[in-house]
């Protein structure tokens, strides 16, 4: 069966065909059941389509609220990755078990591309993003192909990303001792690692490999194992799967010196020149979705980087999200 396809202003254009890919309703289906029904029967075709282009935006079917967009994300079959198991920094709020808040940090605080938790052991498969509501201006989500970042890299700076893949990251991250809704990254410990003592926190640290410290005033700071950088696709593709870019542009203080949070796999610093040449690489490949109302996005979070734009007006922006083991 063939999914009913459609273009959308501005798509990028790989070898693989568009990105991102559109899904219409074209069959005009009114209700939840036919929409699951729909979802089931061409499940083969649309996971067919992720895996090509990386990404897909649903328009048009019946998902208006955080239960019709739980039911939609469910009808998929996909093992549910929720907010409390995930060593996600962002503070979210749950709707439901499976779907919780995208980020609420500040309408004015950009979140920069990356993979999701990329920066953490244990990180979901795919993302469902759905726009209860559009901002009245800016708010779009940015999507970037990974693979087609990393192949750039390649022959802009073959030895950098040589480095990257055979060395891998380490990532430092801060977390408060309560949460920080004014900052992108202001998840406490207790929520990150659901732990309410010290005790609990640091065997499940040492359980994941981890190093820390804790700080005066009750905050700590975790260092992650040697993580990928790169990664190899069942399909032999390789993609650009990291937090460098939210890192360098948007965590604290690593415009100034990276190395207070991100550093090769081997302790040694990264160039501030390959980075901004990543930062520039990636805007060539990269599409800010035009949120609609009702619009649902699957993302394939090995293949596809995200973010999120700032926004304005009075209109709430919210954009829900669901993740997939």
């Amino acid at each position: 069966m063939t999914l009913p396809l459609q273009q959308l202003a501005g798509q990028l254009t790989f070898e693989s065909g568009a990105f991102p890919s559109v899904v219409s309703n074209s069959a005009s289906l009114t209700d939840l059941d036919s929409v699951c029904t729909w979802v089931k029967d061409n499940l083969a075709d649309i996971e067919e389509q992720l895996a090509t282009t990386g990404a897909i935006l649903f328009r048009g079917f019946p998902v208006s609220d955080a239960e019709s967009f739980d039911t939609f994300s469910a009808a998929f079959g996909y093992p549910s990755f929720t907010y409390k198991e995930s060593l996600s920094n962002a503070v979210r709020i749950n709707f439901t078990e499976r779907v919780f808040t995208a980020n609420e940090a500040p309408k004015d605080v950009e979140i920069f591309l990356h993979h999701e938790m990329a920066q953490t052991p244990v990180s979901p498969d795919k993302l469902f993003f759905f726009c209860k509501s559009a901002a009245e201006s800016g708010g779009a989500t940015p999507i970037c192909r990974s693979d087609q970042l990393f192949l750039a890299l390649q022959a802009e700076l073959p030895e950098l990303a040589l480095e990257f893949e055979q060395k891998g990251l380490k990532y430092t991250t801060h977390m408060p001792s309560a949460d920080n809704h004014e900052s992108g990254q202001g998840r406490s410990w207790r929520s990150t690692l659901s732990a309410e003592t010290v005790e609990e926190a640091e065997t499940k640290l040492s359980h994941l490999g981890y190093s820390w410290k804790w700080g005066d005033d009750g905050s700590l700071r975790a260092i992650t194992p040697v993580l990928p950088a790169v990664r190899t696709l069942s399909n032999g593709t390789k993609v650009f799967y990291n937090q460098l870019i939210a890192a360098y542009l948007g965590w604290h203080g690593v415009k100034e010196d990276p190395s207070v949070a991100i550093t090769f796999g081997d302790g040694s610093k990264l160039p501030v020149s390959g980075l901004e040449k990543i930062v520039e690489l990636a805007k060539q490949f990269t599409f800010d979705v035009p949120w609609q109302a009702g619009d649902v996005a699957l993302i394939d979070n090995k293949m596809t980087m995200h973010g999120r734009r700032p926004f304005n007006g009075e209109q709430k922006r919210q954009v829900l999200v669901a993740l997939a083991a």
